[in-house]
């Protein structure tokens, strides 16, 4: 597991495999109260969900089928 530190208003970029284009750019909000607000700018397509869902939709797929 990769750990950045960032402040408000800072981002981390996830870039494509040998490309500079970025995949998706995970920006921090705002952090109030013990609480992380996140922003996430992905194209379309790319499906961005929290942990708990996705592995719900993991679970409900039959093995080959994509989500």
């Amino acid at each position: 597991m990769l750990v950045l530190s960032r402040k408000n208003n800072e981002s981390v970029v996830v870039g494509g495999p040998g490309s500079l284009q970025s995949l998706i750019r995970v920006t921090v909000l705002e952090i109030k109260n013990g609480t992380v607000r996140l922003g996430f700018e992905a194209d379309a397509k790319i499906p961005v969900h929290r942990s708990e869902v996705w592995d719900r939709i993991r679970t409900t797929q039959p093995l080959g089928e994509s989500p």
